[in-house]
């Protein structure tokens, strides 16, 4: 037996001793096939990050004009191109544009912006237009209409306590898990155990979907604790807990987890105020996480099989305020990594500072034809139902 088969084997079975007597023959199907050979790993920037000073254009007298003390200088830059520059903290992040796993798309939005993160929080993962209120996420719809074998909680991981909308969809659901140690901890306390004992006999429809609920987490706990024992990576990764949960999900990815969509966040780009400082440190946790987690996939030979998809809810505006920061904007940029895109680089030409739209950059990509082609490209599903639409696809993958 495969030590993979014989690990999620055993921490089923452990699981079955505390079953109530009406589910007694309840056990989660267990899938015989190795990991789904693509694997999508989503990175939220949340607060929305400011694009402007992360993608510099440096050679645009109206982002001066715009930014008299908040514009990046010469020696706050890294010359990337004729007219376009990674704000200094992103050495990482410009390294892995070199090597030509690094995909940029400009401008970046969709009609009718809306500038609460909320808000537009949920359009980015709804995948909506700015009109609609859906109640699932885009690979939450996934998960239920086209995701093959998906019928693990452990299908689709978002690495913190909750599960983002993004992965909620009617039938299945992503799994949250910010440490799979506590996880089990919390799911093996003596409490449930007890409630187990006590409903053995219960007929309720209600309380039996609880139960299978519950004992689908405490396997899933089970199976990931054990999953995360595998595999310990070598490769030195930043001590901020966004380092922490990209180390996480690279090892197990290398492990191979039978998860084919791993969520995680970076928080604090809601940069009002004193914006410099902040934003040279967060962009420094991201270019840095980002560049241990794609050179930790490329040592284990991983870097084809794991597109990275980075977003921010919003853009900031292209005028500084008052407070030595920035407000809230509308259009932005986006980053996808993988060892095999079709157009490293720059996607498209950066933003039009003299044909603004109320102050914030106009979008010319809507976000939609970037989740287009990752669900049809790589995820090889059909992208029209699942996004209530028809979106042209872009050619990066």
């Amino acid at each position: 037996m495969q030590r993979r088969k014989f690990l999620k084997s055993s921490a089923i079975a452990s699981t079955s001793l505390m079953l109530p007597t009406f589910l007694r023959g309840y056990q989660p199907e267990k899938l015989e096939n190795s990991r789904f050979g693509k694997i999508l790993v989503v990175v939220q920037l949340s607060g929305g990050n400011d694009g402007l000073n992360t993608i510099v254009p440096f050679r645009n007298d109206l982002y001066y004009q715009n930014r008299p003390t908040l514009a990046l200088g010469k020696q706050e830059i890294l010359t990337v191109s004729d007219d376009l520059a990674f704000h200094k903290s992103m050495n990482g992040l410009k390294e892995l544009y070199e090597e030509g796993y690094l995909t940029i798309v400009n401008n970046v939005g969709y009609p009718n912006p809306d500038r609460s993160h909320f808000r537009s929080m949920d359009i980015w993962q709804t995948g909506s237009g700015s009109q609609d209120y859906w109640k699932t996420g885009w690979l939450g719809r996934y998960l239920d209409h086209s995701c093959t074998g998906c019928d693990q909680p452990y299908t689709a991981i978002d690495v913190d306590d909750t599960v983002s909308l993004a992965l909620k969809g009617k039938s299945k659901s992503g799994f949250a898990m910010g440490d799979p140690r506590q996880l089990r901890r919390t799911t093996s306390n003596p409490y449930l155990k007890a409630i187990g004992r006590q409903y053995q006999h219960s007929g309720d429809h209600n309380l039996n979907y609880l139960y299978k609920t519950m004992i689908e987490t405490q396997a899933s706990a089970s199976y990931l604790v054990e999953q995360s024992n595998i595999h310990r990576s070598s490769t030195e990764y930043p001590s901020s807990a966004f380092g922490k949960d990209l180390k996480q999900i690279s090892e197990l990815i290398t492990a191979d987890t039978d998860t084919r969509i791993y969520y995680a966040s970076l928080t604090g780009f809601d940069t009002h105020a004193n914006q410099k400082n902040q934003h040279a440190r967060l962009l420094q946790q991201f270019s840095d996480g980002i560049k241990a987690f794609m050179d930790d996939l490329k040592q284990n030979g991983l870097i084809n099989d794991v597109l990275v998809l980075a977003f921010s809810e919003f853009g900031r505006r292209v005028k500084q305020n008052a407070s030595n920061g920035t407000d809230h904007g509308a259009a932005n940029n986006l980053y996808i990594l993988n060892g095999r895109l079709k157009k490293a680089g720059f996607y498209n030409a950066g933003p039009d500072l003299s044909n603004l739209l109320n102050g914030d950059v106009r979008y010319e990509v809507d976000f939609r034809r970037v989740y287009a082609t990752i669900l049809e490209n790589w995820l090889e599903a059909d992208p029209h139902p699942l996004l209530r639409g028809y979106y042209q696809k872009l050619t990066f993958i």
